[in-house]
């Protein structure tokens, strides 16, 4: 592990004024660089956390916003923003151009070794990047099996790692298979684990406030969910010693 130094950024998007969080490992000279999306509430200590941890292995690391500097703990106030948010491609390459705009300008940041970790919405952004044909290394994410528009996933060239719950009520069986026929037949390097007996977003702890139907934390799957976006990276950017 490297010493890090962190700072928050400020970014429009969205027509909000977006407040990133920006993790920096020691040493000097260019690393790879990961894109962090967040749950539907928005940018928590948890992805914030996250970010560290991945300037410690030796990335630069952006947690970015989706809210403005918000985080909706209400579900009834964060559906009403992220519902539409979903169903607008175009918004969520907005957010996600916008933030990987300030990650490639980060001087430490390699801008041809970048890679997009999401949960929920914000691992819906990172595969709108790649159907925008965002040259990726790679795409992870948990509880986003989320389908583009018709031919689209043809732009994703990167491998794409997607984990989900086996009771995810948020993500079913329809989801999932709309979301690997997609990824197949656009030839893309897909795989998805199903980690079995967990719900949706079980790789968040628990939360201090009332949750949607199907929401919970599985302490084990979420340790193995890390590791498995731990190895996506290792695998897709190398880190120089």
């Amino acid at each position: 592990m490297t010493m890090i130094t962190t700072r928050t950024v400020e970014y429009l998007a969205d027509g909000l004024t977006m407040i990133g969080h920006l993790a920096l490992p020691g040493g000097v000279g260019h690393r790879p660089a990961v894109l962090i999306g967040p749950e539907g509430p928005g940018l928590s200590d948890v992805e914030r956390r996250r970010a560290d941890a991945l300037a410690e292995l030796g990335y630069v690391a952006l947690a970015f916003d989706l809210h403005g500097g918000r985080y909706l703990g209400d579900p009834e106030e964060m559906l009403a923003r992220c519902m539409p948010l979903l169903a607008d491609p175009d918004r969520m390459r907005g957010i996600g151009h916008a933030a990987l705009d300030v990650l490639r300008a980060e001087p430490r940041a390699d801008p041809e070794r970048i890679a997009a970790v999401g949960y929920g919405t914000g691992g819906a952004i990172g595969l709108e990047l790649g159907r925008a044909g965002v040259g990726l290394r790679a795409i992870g994410t948990v509880n986003a099996l989320t389908t583009g528009r018709p031919g689209e996933a043809a732009r994703i060239r990167c491998p794409v790692w997607a984990g989900v719950g086996s009771e995810d009520p948020i993500m079913p069986l329809a989801q999932r298979d709309a979301f690997t026929a997609e990824m197949q037949a656009a030839g893309v390097d897909w795989r998805l684990v199903i980690y079995g007996g967990a719900l949706h977003a079980f790789h968040h702890p628990p939360v201090d406030h009332i949750v949607r139907p199907g929401v919970g934390h599985h302490p084990l799957h979420a340790q193995r969910a890390w590791r498995d976006i731990v190895g996506l990276l290792a695998e897709c950017l190398s880190v120089p010693e």
